[in-house]
């Protein structure tokens, strides 16, 4: 199973903006199935492009995913079967030393939340931590997008905020 080792980050100011490479991308998904050990996505990306994903279930950075493209109106129909609310965000990208970081801003029932993610090879890679993101939340599996879909930001926001 290809592994994704990604880490996540509250994002704590707004200077990220000033490095974003390229137009951001508007990102719709759900989700058709939760299980103990894994979870079936589907996502459609700025109404162009659209993949189901099967993703491990698991706390931690590493995790194992398959991803398929599927067309964009049969995307519509499963998200339309998908359980809980759809995650609605924009991913822009932010090039940072050897690496991009994905920042999300989500919108709808999680609005005001914004996210930063950095893929990488290995899960002891080191990499340079913008000053622009603040708490890791890896960990904290209240920030996977499958459970904001059922417990939305605003319900435990007020721990993050100074």
């Amino acid at each position: 199973m290809p592994i994704e080792i990604e880490r996540k980050f509250l994002v704590v100011n707004a200077d990220w903006r000033e490095q974003v490479e390229g137009e951001p991308s508007h990102l719709r998904q759900g989700y058709l199935a939760v299980t103990e050990r894994a979870v079936v996505r589907v996502r459609i990306a700025d109404e162009a492009q659209a993949w189901v994903g099967i993703k491990e279930h698991r706390i931690g950075p590493s995790h194992g995913e398959y991803e398929y493209p599927i067309p964009v109106p049969e995307a519509r129909e499963l998200l339309g079967l998908c359980n809980g609310a759809l995650i609605d965000k924009t991913r822009s990208r932010v090039p940072r030393g050897h690496h991009v970081w994905e920042v999300d801003e989500f919108h709808g029932d999680n609005a005001d939340l914004v996210l930063a993610e950095i893929e990488l090879d290995d899960a002891g890679e080191p990499f340079d931590l913008p000053d622009w993101a603040g708490r890791e939340v890896t960990d904290d599996r209240r920030f996977y997008n499958v459970a904001l879909t059922l417990t939305p930001w605003p319900v435990f926001a007020d721990e993050f905020r100074s």
